[in-house]
This record gives C-alpha cells, sequence and structure tokens, in this order.
C-alpha cells in the first residue's frame, strides 16, 4: 500500500517498529518461562531420586573387636579338631644315650618287659636293627633270665613239652621284632617294677615292667 502523505508513513512506520518490538519481547518472557520450567523439573527430579546408599566406615575400635572375635573363632575351630582326634604320645624310653647304648653295641632298640597271661609271665620284646650284633640274643645257647631286684627273684624261661623253651630262635632279621617269656609263678615281679634282663653277655638294666 502506497501513502502519499509523509505524515501518515511515518507513523505508520512508527506503529510497526513498537510492534515488531513487542513481538520481541513477549518471545523472550515465553522463552525465560520455559528455561525456568525445565529448571525447575530439573532440580525437582533431582530431588526426588534417592542417593545411593554408602557402606558405613568401620571405626578403628570395631574393626579391632570383629578381628579379635575372628581369632578367637580360629582358636576354637583349631581346639575342638584337637579335642575330635587326640593323639597319643609315647615317650622313647631310650633315647639319648641308653638307646645309642644298645642300638650301637648290640644292634637292637624298643626293649620292652611287660606282664602278660594275667601276670604268670612276663614277656621281653626287642627290634633288631643290626642282625649280626644281635645274633646272641637269639641263640639257644645263651642263657637268658629275669632279675628284679626288689622282689628279690631270678626269672628264667619256661621249658615247654614238645615246645621247648618259650623264645624266639630263629636267626635275627633287620626290621623285625623278636621276644621271649619268662616265667613269673607267684606273681613276684608287679607292674611298675624295675628289672634287669641277662642274655649271655648282653643286659639291658633298669627296664620297667608294663
Amino acid at each position: 500500500m502506497m501513502l502519499s502523505n509523509p505524515r501518515e508513513a511515518a507513523t505508520v512506520e512508527a506503529m510497526a517498529k513498537k510492534n515488531v518490538r513487542r513481538f520481541a519481547l513477549n518471545t523472550g518472557v515465553l522463552a525465560g518461562l520455559l528455561t525456568s520450567s525445565l529448571l525447575a523439573g530439573t532440580v525437582a527430579w533431582a530431588a526426588d531420586t534417592p542417593l545411593p546408599a554408602q557402606a558405613p566406615q568401620q571405626t578403628p575400635a570395631a574393626a579391632s573387636s570383629a578381628q579379635s572375635a575372628k581369632s578367637k573363632t580360629s582358636r576354637s575351630s583349631a581346639a575342638a579338631k584337637g579335642k575330635a582326634h587326640p593323639t597319643r604320645y609315647a615317650p622313647d624310653r631310650f633315647a639319648g644315650r641308653a638307646g645309642k647304648f644298645y642300638e650301637l653295641t648290640w644292634g637292637v632298640d624298643s626293649l620292652n618287659v611287660k606282664l602278660v597271661e594275667s601276670g604268670e609271665l612276663l614277656r621281653f620284646s626287642y627290634r633288631v636293627l643290626d642282625p649280626v650284633k644281635a645274633r646272641s640274643l637269639n641263640d639257644k645257647q645263651s642263657e637268658a633270665s629275669l632279675i628284679d631286684p626288689k622282689a628279690g627273684v631270678r626269672l628264667a624261661v619256661p621249658t615247654m613239652e614238645k615246645v621247648g623253651q618259650l623264645r624266639q630262635s630263629a636267626p635275627p632279621e633287620a626290621g623285625r621284632s623278636y621276644w621271649m617269656t619268662f616265667s613269673n609263678k607267684g606273681g613276684h615281679v608287679v607292674r611298675g617294677d624295675r628289672v634287669d634282663v641277662v642274655i649271655g653277655t648282653f643286659k639291658a638294666s633298669f627296664l620297667a615292667v608294663d
């Protein structure tokens, strides 16, 4: 539309500029409102969303108590295992010099005297380590006797009809155990006595009777 009057043209131009400014202002306000709404929604969502739970930190005292309880539990378990499977310890009666003497001189160890047959007999046993050195112990020609100084008796190996002397006389072998018995008729020798066993030139002293 063409305006011939300069004043009318100026008025129209001023109104157009005013409308443009108003539109820009309204547009900015609307954008600000939208932005504010978005920020408010984001803040509200963050407030409603729970933070992940954190494990409580253990104090040094609590940590020490837990470690102490664990140690006690371990000791209790070990003690329970020990009680569930008891072990018997049998000390070596001839440890040290005495054991070495019989081993080096006579080739035997594990000397033992035990009451058998309700105390009517005493059995002397030994294990052979060196068959050559131990040969005389298995020789029936070597006279054997058991002496109890406390009871004041000297016991001999009994001889049975059709059997002979109650002692083993086979050639000794390394690693095998052998025995002989002594008559204890009357029960003169009792458990706990200390006795000597003599076989030819061999002598074992101060043996405890089991």
